[in-house]
């Protein structure tokens, strides 16, 4: 049962944290914005490093072998604190049955994995399909969507909005599209002038250069391989940053040697602050596989930056192809290419375009989201 005294509690249920992950980026930034609401704010998770002063930690840390036990042993963990302690709404930012509210930042996985076998062989695609963890990832998902306690779903993209209807046949007043918020102060135009010279000093990039910046981490869902095959077809004078973590991070190194464009291909590694890269750098490049929608991509075009982003990704949501960015097909490495042709042949579209970008996100403060956020809690607890 619910406490019936203010203020707002409002439980936030995330596995784990990642100090280079995008979801826990938003989390931390959506704790601080609503406590400054006056929300009282209990994190139920494993650990978490990021937790600002006055959010509580609720732990959640059974033992787990593996990532389906990790998975499995969570969600049970998390059925037995809310049993045991009540709070007005609960939402949820894993696949877990029983919120109120659930935030589907890590997308539709159904939708995942079928873009992944666009490249696979048989071989993995049978893997997949064999796969004890993603037979539970399927299940959890549509248990989550089709749970009667669920009330509403918070969908980071138009895109992830469609894909839930389209899947699982959510009724669509239960679906609000809520972007993340950036902080237009931090990144900011005025990055350019602070860290362009150096960054490129410290990564022996010459100041003439044109930089493409890709930021995030897990390589082949971001589409790093593309964007390499890429740089082989791309003028001596185009550099890329890759700024991010990955398990196969080396691997990826020694794939861009391979192609010998090793000398003008970065791996930064995890990096705890971004925003000098987006000073660096002219434009910033997400040919994702499948993504819900990157903070970095918020993050880049408040920085000025124009974005080339792939249909497959949320943010196209916000680009207006040849205003503020360019889209095309995650796979269409000819379409690419010429999207970045077009920026590297003409230096003042490139900075009209980044212009442009920038306007496209100023309004998606950090106060926006909250207050978006805090209208859906009150139409919630009004029905309820």
């Amino acid at each position: 049962m619910a406490p019936s005294s203010s203020p707002l509690s409002l439980a936030l249920i995330r596995q784990r944290y990642t100090p280079f992950g995008g979801a826990e980026r938003f989390l931390e930034r959506a704790m601080a914005a609503l406590q400054q609401e006056g929300v009282a704010i209990t994190l139920i998770a494993r650990s978490w490093s990021g937790t600002g002063a006055g959010v509580q930690l609720l732990p959640c840390n059974p033992p787990s072998w593996g990532r389906l036990w990790r998975d499995v042993s969570f969600a049970g963990c998390v059925r037995r604190r809310l049993q045991q302690h009540p709070f007005h709404l609960v939402q949820s930012h894993e696949r877990i049955a029983g919120c109120d509210l659930y935030r589907a930042g890590d997308g539709v996985h159904r939708v995942w994995l079928a873009e992944r076998a666009r490249t696979q062989g048989w071989l993995g695609r049978l893997a997949t399909a064999c796969s004890p963890y993603h037979h539970y990832i399927l299940a959890a998902e549509r248990r989550l969507l089709h749970s009667p306690r669920l009330r509403g779903v918070i969908c980071n993209s138009r895109m992830v909005q469609e894909e839930i209807r389209r899947h699982f046949q959510t009724a669509a007043e239960k679906l609000h599209v809520i972007y993340s918020g950036v902080d237009i102060h931090r990144f900011h135009p005025s990055l350019r002038p602070q860290f362009r010279e150096s960054v490129r000093q410290q990564w022996s990039i010459p100041p003439e250069a044109l930089l493409l910046l890709c930021v995030g981490s897990g390589f082949q869902r971001k589409g790093v391989p593309v964007l390499l095959e890429a740089m082989v077809a791309l003028p001596a004078s185009v550099y890329l940053l890759v700024v991010g973590q990955d398990r196969h991070l080396e691997a990826m190194r020694a794939r861009a040697r391979r192609l010998g464009v090793g000398q003008r291909v970065m791996f930064t590694g995890g990096q705890s602050e971004v925003a000098p890269f987006y000073g660096a750098a002219d434009v910033l490049v997400l040919p994702s596989r499948y993504d819900p929608f990157p903070n970095v991509a918020l993050e880049g075009m408040g920085a000025a930056l124009p974005l080339i982003t792939s249909h497959q990704c949320g943010a196209a949501d916000l680009i207006r192809h040849g205003e503020n960015g360019f889209l095309g097909d995650s796979l269409d490495r000819p379409a690419l290419l010429a999207n970045i042709h077009a920026l590297l042949a003409d230096p003042q579209r490139r900075q009209a375009m980044g212009r442009a970008a920038r306007q496209t996100v100023e309004p998606l403060t950090l106060e926006a989201m909250s207050q978006r956020l805090l209208a859906l809690y009150a139409q919630l607890l009004r029905a309820a």
